[in-house]
């Protein structure tokens, strides 16, 4: 495993994938990170969805991109996807599913593999069809969308970190 501080400090958002899917193995590890995100009071609001059915993921896709308001591919050509929603009822399931994401997001830098947070998964499970996909899946509550995460492997390499900026930090 990586030094901690290393993946943060490189880890990049990539727009930009190869076509082949990531391993099992490495998908697996992957999620079980985003399964042990810290979450309030360890009431675990999250799920996550493991998109494999090219049909949901299509959906998804087509759904994404009309919350936006544009005709294209806003999963960027990304073989993998994985969705965090949170459970409306607990008062911190926003920050919760953020949690998850960022576990997902360094474990996946960790293992080699690129990805991007792509927002609007509200928008998609607030639709007739994102309810449906839940419905068809048995899930059942008060679920928001809280990101899409697209995994898969770099087109090229990431570019360098920006520098920090000067007023970033406040020591008292």
């Amino acid at each position: 495993m990586a030094d901690t501080l290393t993946i943060l400090k490189t880890r990049r958002s990539c727009r930009a994938y190869k076509p082949e899917h990531i391993e099992d193995e490495k998908l697996k590890a992957i999620v079980e990170a985003g399964t042990y995100a810290a979450t309030g009071m360890g009431k675990q609001s999250p799920i996550i969805l493991v998109i494999k059915d090219q049909e949901v993921y299509n959906t998804l896709k087509k759904l994404n991109a009309a919350a936006m308001g544009m005709d294209i591919d806003p999963f960027y050509g990304a073989p993998d996807l994985l969705v965090v929603l949170a459970n409306k009822d607990i008062p911190t399931y926003i920050y919760d599913g953020s949690l998850v994401m960022g576990n997902l997001m360094n474990a996946a830098a960790d293992l080699g593999v690129a990805s991007c947070w792509i927002h609007r998964a509200k928008e998609e499970f607030e639709s007739e069809e994102g309810k449906a996909i839940l419905k068809k899946l048995g899930i059942e509550g008060n679920y928001e969308g809280i990101g899409n995460l697209i995994l898969g492997y770099a087109e090229k390499t990431a570019a360098a970190a920006a520098p920090r900026k000067a007023d970033y930090v406040y020591y008292l």
